[in-house]
């Protein structure tokens, strides 16, 4: 089992024990009608990557309030197909019913979308289809032309992907596929007065689109409505003739952070190199100052991305301060022992890894219910991991690189001598602590704690951050200082010949 599957398997086997932990013994209360609550989620421009966030709020909103019916609001001409892919992932976790109203349009990605809600409807005059992939022209004027082989590998991606929608919620895949497919063509038989014809509906090379009126028709035996359940003059009236008059709606809105997001989590590994960075570089120097303040505001901006984003809750950033105060502890209450060090570094693993895992919360209504942490799934898969993985990577090989060249380079800077001289303790500029030092060197004193390699010692009145080069050193043992790394004394055990 390779690094990253044990990490999974631990995460997962971690995160499937809070639900079990959580759940209510006595189950969900009944609901009245009442309480009937519905989610309209609008889809009112292009489908880019910023509505992918507007979606997973609300899909996760309405989950967690146990919403019975959620609403797709649309009107767009179609936008990017990798949004349109998971945008449909998405609205696959609600497990209430869901519909779509095609206000005015549904083009392109918007025709795939309104497929993967389980019923659609339509208003006066509006139109749905022409859902042909295309590419546009990098400058941006128009659309580019696609050779004819990567068209048929396009066109069969997209159309594998729609259909597989259209069965999962009852549509006629042959309908879908016109819209996406010139070559289709579509034809239905249709029976009139006893007799049965088969009436064209979209010939070949001619991409479908569909109006309202012709969207509700019926074809087939027995008769089967072509694409839309009904037209409904408004949304309200949608709503009314669905059975959910008088109620709770909920309009999803647009937050305005939604672009912000997309920034945050596209420098996330940046972000992530710079919190480890700035974290080291406070741990090697005495005090506290701008290094500390950089890197746990550039944690905190992580954190903050994946929660714009809709992957998590504010919640793992306090996990992930509960480890670093653990890894504090460690280092400078309880030295040596280990076991804080240990958990805090895993708590903040694990942190970091959650604020980017895409986890639906489960309804209000069930066991364990209203709980935005817990995870909908029994358990989570590789897929789940694979961005939080790959950003954890990319930070980790960053991080290491820039701490050696760091270890090499920094000791010989200014900024680093005065970083030193303004913060240590007593000393009030870079010739006395000089001075100090060579005092110390070859000074003898006793171990305070055990040195794993790192610890404390006292020499004196002076208590110091120590380690040695490489040995285990026991608690009381003596030791006797070689040499000065950064803010650290290099020791080594009394008895043992000078280096």
């Amino acid at each position: 089992m390779g690094y990253g599957e044990a990490m999974r398997v631990w995460l997962t086997f971690f995160l499937t024990l809070l639900p079990a932990l959580a759940a209510d013994i006595h189950g969900p209360a009944p609901v009245t009608a009442a309480a009937r609550k519905v989610y309209v989620l609008p889809i009112r421009e292009a489908i880019m990557p910023p509505l992918v966030y507007l979606v997973r709020r609300g899909v996760k909103e309405a989950m967690e309030s146990g919403a019975d019916l959620l609403v797709v609001d649309m009107e767009t001409p179609g936008g990017r197909l990798d949004t349109c892919r998971e945008i449909i992932s998405i609205l696959g976790q609600f497990s209430g019913d869901t519909v779509t109203y095609v206000n005015k349009e549904a083009f392109s990605a918007g025709a795939f979308v309104a497929v993967a809600t389980k019923r659609i409807y339509m208003a006066p005059q509006s139109v749905i289809g022409a859902a042909a992939p295309m590419i546009m022209n990098p400058t941006g004027d128009g659309i580019a032309q696609i050779p004819e082989t990567v068209e048929k590998k396009m066109t069969s991606a997209v159309r594998a992907m729609v259909r597989a929608t259209a069965e999962k919620n009852g549509y006629n895949v042959a309908v879908v596929e016109a819209m996406i497919d010139k070559d289709r063509g579509l034809s239905l038989t249709n029976v009139a007065d006893g007799q049965t014809n088969v009436v064209t509906i979209a010939r070949v090379n001619e991409i479908l689109t569909l109006t309202n009126t012709e969207a509700e028709r019926e074809y087939g035996q027995p008769p089967r409505k072509l694409l839309s359940s009904g037209t409904a003059v408004t949304l309200e009236a949608l709503l009314q003739q669905l059975g959910y008059e008088g109620a709770l709606r909920v309009d999803v809105k647009p937050s305005g952070a939604e672009q912000l997001g997309i920034w945050i989590n596209a420098i996330s590994p940046i972000l992530l190199i710079i919190g480890i960075i700035g974290l080291y570089i406070e741990f090697k120097t005495p005090g506290f100052g701008l290094p500390g303040i950089v890197g746990i505001a550039a944690f905190a901006l992580y954190f903050f991305g994946g929660y714009v984003a809709g992957f998590s809750g504010l919640e793992w950033m306090l996990v992930f301060l509960a480890g670093l105060i653990l890894v504090l502890l460690e280092m400078f209450v309880f030295t040596g022992t280990f076991a804080l060090g240990i958990v805090g570094a895993l708590l903040m693993l694990l942190a970091i890894v959650m604020a980017l895992v895409d986890v639906y919360p489960r309804p209000s209504t069930a066991p364990g219910g209203g709980l935005p942490i817990l995870p909908s799934l029994p358990a989570l898969t590789a897929a789940d991991f694979n961005r939080s993985l790959l950003v954890l990577s990319i930070a980790l090989a960053g991080a290491a690189a820039s701490i050696l060249a760091l270890r090499r380079l920094l000791p010989r800077t200014a900024v680093y001598h005065q970083m030193i001289s303004e913060s240590a303790s007593g000393v009030t500029c870079l010739t006395e602590l000089e001075t100090k030092r060579a005092q110390l060197l070859g000074a003898e004193g006793i171990a305070l704690s055990n040195l794993r390699p790192g610890g404390k010692a006292q020499f004196g009145d002076e208590i110091l951050d120590v380690i040695t080069e490489g040995d285990m050193v026991a608690k009381g043992e003596r030791v006797r200082i070689l040499g000065f790394s950064a803010t650290e004394a290099i020791v080594q055990t009394v008895g043992k010949p000078k280096a």
